[in-house]
């Protein structure tokens, strides 16, 4: 009876989730929203004087590089300046976060970037998720010499450097590039260079997922509902998508939860060292790396380091929230400590 009140006293929905979850979920709720709504005013063409319409996260004057933030000390030169350039209806940047060396507006830099930063981390998650399950689920279900053979590739895959393949990949495929005569910053080279990097990062990322995947499965061969299904004959695909894949879900949410700060991560060591997203697409990446080298002790532009190191560290500090409260939430031993006390 007692235990029967205590469980319908127990937080339910919301309420139930830890409190750095629903911090980390309400943070990574406003940058995703302000990232995807935005989308519509970065990627707007502005028109400029003396030139072609431009998409607004590339437009700038560079009579107005280098602006600091419109809300912090503005210097009186740069202030005559800005209604200078106003008087000739000349295309004014936002300065909400500031401009950049070449007085592009790095609000709207900001936004696209999380945006690609986003797309890529949540894509090569997708990847490394679904090649890992399916390639752990064969291992464990066949079994014998077929899991050994796929153990042992997994072995050699893991003594590899996983980042030195991925700039290998896409130094080869720059060279490919060239070679052909795409030219790098249009659409389609731009496009070449996302899909090279997410299915580089999602190629190199699935092992670990596969072996987790492989051990839960071969536990599962040892139930006896699974028993059952050989003994009636239940075919091996019908026997993993409707008995086994159901009870390895939850380890597939917690790793998918936590691979995707990983691949956002990797995403931005990437593009800073100028291999994965390049100028004039933002990422989050390439913005800090333009942004470190205007940090020195002669003339400080803060605003171009702080804005695109301050997104990714709170977009991987809300994802790393949510998967823990994931983990908790499906790791039987956790749930027991929760209803003891």
């Amino acid at each position: 009876m007692n235990e029967t009140v205590a469980a319908a006293r127990q937080p339910r929905g919301w309420a139930a989730w830890p409190s750095s979850a629903r911090v980390g979920a309400a943070i990574l709720t406003c940058i995703v929203g302000l990232c995807i709504v935005s989308l519509p005013w970065t990627l707007a063409r502005v028109e400029r004087e003396g030139g072609a319409p431009v998409r607004r996260y590339e437009a700038g004057n560079l009579q107005m590089a280098l602006l600091p933030p419109s809300w912090w000390a503005t210097p009186a030169a740069a202030a005559e300046v800005i209604e200078q350039e106003r008087a000739a209806g000349n295309y004014i940047p936002s300065r909400v976060l500031g401009t950049d060396r070449l007085g592009r507006d790095l609000f709207a830099r900001c936004l696209l970037g999380g945006a690609v930063s986003l797309l890529v981390g949540a894509s090569a998650a997708l990847i490394a998720v679904t090649v890992g399950t399916l390639y752990g689920a064969l291992s464990g279900a066949r079994g014998g010499r077929v899991d050994d053979a796929l153990m042992r590739t997994v072995d050699v895959l893991y003594g590899l450097p996983s980042m030195l393949l991925v700039v290998l990949l896409a130094v080869a495929v720059d060279g490919i590039i060239e070679r052909i005569g795409i030219r790098r910053a249009g659409g389609l080279g731009q496009g070449i260079d996302l899909v090279v990097l997410l299915v580089a990062i999602g190629a190199t990322s699935w092992l670990t997922i596969a072996r987790v995947i492989r051990g839960q499965v071969l536990s599962l061969r040892a139930q006896p509902f699974m028993e059952a299904c050989r003994a009636l004959g239940i075919g091996s695909a019908r026997q993993f998508f409707r008995h086994a894949l159901p009870n390895v879900a939850g380890t597939v949410a917690v790793y998918a939860a936590l691979a995707v700060p990983a691949a956002i991560l990797a995403e931005s060591f990437l593009s800073f060292l100028g291999i994965g997203v390049r100028d004039p697409m933002p990422s989050w990446g390439n913005l800090a790396s333009e942004g470190l080298s205007e940090v020195n002790t002669v003339q400080s532009r803060w605003w171009l380091l702080l804005w695109p190191c301050l997104s990714i560290a709170a977009t991987l500090l809300a994802l790393n929230f949510l998967g823990d409260a994931l983990r908790q939430a499906v790791d039987p031993a956790a749930a027991g400590r929760r209803r003891g006390s």
